[in-house]
């Protein structure tokens, strides 16, 4: 027992001596820091990036979606009562569709800015859904619509369905 007492403490003098003065404490240096928060730093800047472009994808496909749900909801409106969806003012629920949808989600910004429109032969079309950017919320520009566009049609905002009508109108064109 006595050895094993004597080994011990005989091996804590080697690893004091070691590792310098007897009772000193290991630590990093300055240099070993700084290098570990540079690294941390840009690993950061990268999983920011990331997360940023997630964000405005899923801002798009939400657009989408409601989108989707709105020309639904104005196709059943056409079908039941034999006429176009009226017009409306901007963020303004014509009283004829609220059976076909929320007021308050019709009335809300969009997930991406601006607020939902029914157009009835104005702009060149005779009927269209859409977003107006009428300065509610984040305005969006034609390359971040024409992304839109690229997910839900043709890629092109001057042709196909989902078309750019004036400078901040993006409507999906239901009929021409």
């Amino acid at each position: 027992m006595l050895f094993k007492v004597h080994q011990t403490i005989r091996s804590r003098r080697s690893r004091q001596v070691r590792n310098g003065a007897a009772g000193a404490r290991l630590a990093f240096t300055l240099m070993e820091v700084l290098i570990v928060v540079v690294i941390l730093g840009i690993l950061a800047a990268i999983v920011v990036v990331s997360f940023g472009g997630s964000v405005r994808e899923s801002e798009q496909r939400s657009f989408i979606s409601s989108l989707q749900t709105l020309i639904q909801s104005v196709g059943i409106y056409q079908a039941r009562e034999l006429s176009h969806a009226p017009d409306s003012s901007t963020g303004v629920l014509p009283n004829e569709l609220e059976e076909y949808m929320d007021r308050r989600s019709f009335e809300a910004t969009t997930p991406i800015g601006g607020r939902w429109d029914i157009e009835y032969n104005d702009h060149g079309v005779t009927s269209a859904v859409g977003v107006h950017f009428d300065g509610s919320g984040d305005t969006r520009v034609a390359v971040y619509m024409a992304e839109i566009d690229a997910l839900c049609d043709d890629g092109d905002l001057t042709t196909g369905t989902f078309r750019q009508l004036a400078a901040d109108r993006y409507y999906w064109v239901i009929v021409e």
